[in-house]
């Protein structure tokens, strides 16, 4: 792949680039009605992938924040047509690398010196190279490395560029604005924490410590003496990417085995620590030759408060959820409902939402859940699909949900879709509340 000499990090620079994009996008659309009206064709698939080959082109340039949207949305089934979910989802570790004299200059700014003189060896060109930053392979004391290194200009540029970016969204994914509003301010609040590498350390190893004793798992060593607030070196993880690895034929024991520890993984930090790793795409899971998964990268973690924590998993008790006078609370107290909302909107969010839970919190109700069911998945998509074309939706004076919801909720969509793709199926009952 084609190395990048250099990012654009000014304002002026980027918002030009953004105006360029758009431009492009715009001569898409009159391409696609004008074939329209010649020949009669109303086939969007040819629009919607010069959309996302133009748009992700940008975005790869630009990388950081508007790339780390689009790798999110890649996990979300429901929010953009397949051809920019295939397209987005080249943003795990498909994106253009920066050139090695951009990585050099880092280093100096970094730790006064270039990698060459820091460690013993280094690679020249990134081994991966993903949205916030990229990965070179290094050997230091005996030690083979990986040292994950931040774009310039990436933590300077998170706001602004977001701001930027609402409009192209508020077009393309058709979101209620008060919505699209949270989800947005959310996602700044945690894109900032993302490129703050120090506190990504901290994290690390807190919670890989925590999480060291869960069977099947493993966690790479870090080591603070040869980071900084723009890199960050860990043990080398040999093994392949879990999507790398499921292109492989591998028995059902095994996807059933590499399945369960990834739900034990995410059902023990939710339901124990009150926090977890917030970005469960493939890239960031290495399988081992012998089976165990190796987690690399703690950059997005969310916090949930025990009052939404518990709000939130009274949904998944039948009782509570059937019972009208006690669902209509827990809908109001999590945002799903609003006091002044008028009786034939209240009636409609409150079955609508009723319904998802049921749908979405189906894995619970039973011991085992096998996510090879395609016909599960396909339910999904047809829900996202008619939520998505629901006016009651679109036109709500206020959001819908709470802002925690947000990255809890898109964190089961990127499990669960790792588990369809693995075919797995798992003891979804594991480290619930109550159980071991």
């Amino acid at each position: 792949m084609k190395e990048q000499v250099k990012i654009p990090t000014g304002k002026v620079r980027r918002a030009t680039r953004f105006l360029a994009t758009g431009a492009k996008v715009g001569g898409n659309y009159v391409k696609h009605y004008t074939k329209k009206v010649l020949t009669g064709d109303s086939d969007e698939t040819d629009l919607h992938q010069s959309n996302a080959e133009d748009i992700f082109e940008s975005l790869s340039e630009l990388k950081g924040s508007v790339l780390k949207v689009a790798q999110m949305l890649s996990l979300d089934k429901q929010a953009l047509p397949v051809e920019y979910l295939r397209k987005f989802s080249e943003a795990h570790y498909q994106t253009p690398p920066l050139s090695y004299p951009l990585v050099v200059r880092t280093f100096r700014q970094e730790l006064g010196c270039s990698p060459s003189d820091f460690f013993d060896t280094f690679s020249k060109n990134a081994v991966n190279a993903a949205s916030i930053g990229q990965v070179h392979r290094a050997t230091k004391e005996g030690k083979t490395l990986a040292v994950k290194i931040q774009y310039p200009g990436v933590a300077q540029s998170v706001s602004s560029d977001l701001k930027m970016a609402y409009p192209i969204a508020k077009t393309l994914f058709k979101m209620n604005p008060q919505d699209l509003q949270q989800y947005m301010k959310e996602v700044e609040e945690k894109l900032l924490e993302e490129t703050d590498y120090q506190l990504e350390l901290e994290r690390s190893i807190d919670l890989s410590q925590r999480c060291a004793h869960l069977d099947n798992l493993v966690f790479p060593t870090y080591y603070p003496q040869w980071s900084s607030k723009r890199i960050i070196t860990m043990d080398w993880q040999p093994g392949c990417h879990l999507e790398e690895w499921l292109e492989k034929s591998a028995d059902q024991e095994t996807r059933n085995r590499i399945g369960q520890t990834l739900w034990d993984f995410y059902q023990y930090q939710i339901h124990h620590l009150r926090q977890l790793h917030a970005d469960p795409h493939p890239g960031n899971f290495i399988v081992r030759d012998n089976g165990q998964v190796a987690v690399i990268d703690f950059g997005c973690i969310k916090e949930l408060p025990e009052d939404f924590y518990h709000s939130y998993f009274k949904l998944l008790d039948p009782q509570q959820l059937n019972h009208p006078n006690l669902r209509e609370s827990l809908f109001l107290e999590l945002g799903f409902l609003h006091q002044d909302d008028e009786p034939q909107h209240r009636e409609f969010f409150e079955r609508t939402f009723t319904e998802s839970i049921e749908l979405l919190g189906r894995p619970f109700f039973q011991e085992y859940f096998d996510f090879s069911d395609s016909g599960y998945f396909e339910e999904i998509y047809e829900m996202g699909s008619e939520l998505s074309k629901a006016p009651q939706m679109r036109n709500s004076k206020h959001g819908r949900g709470s802002r925690h919801g947000l990255y809890l909720n898109r964190t089961y969509f990127g499990l669960y879709y790792l588990l369809h793709h693995l075919g797995a199926k798992v003891q979804t009952q594991r480290f619930l509340p109550g159980n071991s």
